[in-house]
């Protein structure tokens, strides 16, 4: 499980997979705890949850978990978005506060 930012949405009318029908796609960018970027790229997330731009979430990034949670077993899933964080912790000090200043 990963934290990341959401950063984008994907718009496609045209999905050809039927277990995505009806879900919202995000771009989401891989952050350490205190919300420095991590990697060199973002990633297309499934959102699960009613996520946004804007949103510090967790996300799970391997396709075996994906496809359970969405139920099907054959779609080409590998990144879901499955909770909101509202807050990290790190030794005692918090380092990320959804609601104002870390």
């Amino acid at each position: 499980m990963i934290l990341a930012d959401v950063i984008g949405t994907v718009v496609s009318p045209s999905l050809q997979v039927p277990a995505l029908d009806g879900r919202k796609l995000l771009v989401v960018r891989p952050v350490q705890p205190a919300g420095a970027p991590v990697g060199p790229k973002p990633r297309i997330a499934v959102d699960t949850i009613g996520a946004g731009v804007g949103d510090r979430v967790l996300v799970i990034d391997e396709g075996n978990s994906g496809r359970q949670i969405l139920g099907a077993q054959d779609a080409p899933v590998k990144t879901l978005i499955v909770g909101f964080v509202d807050e990290v912790e790190l030794g005692g000090e918090r380092v990320y506060n959804h609601g104002g200043e870390a």
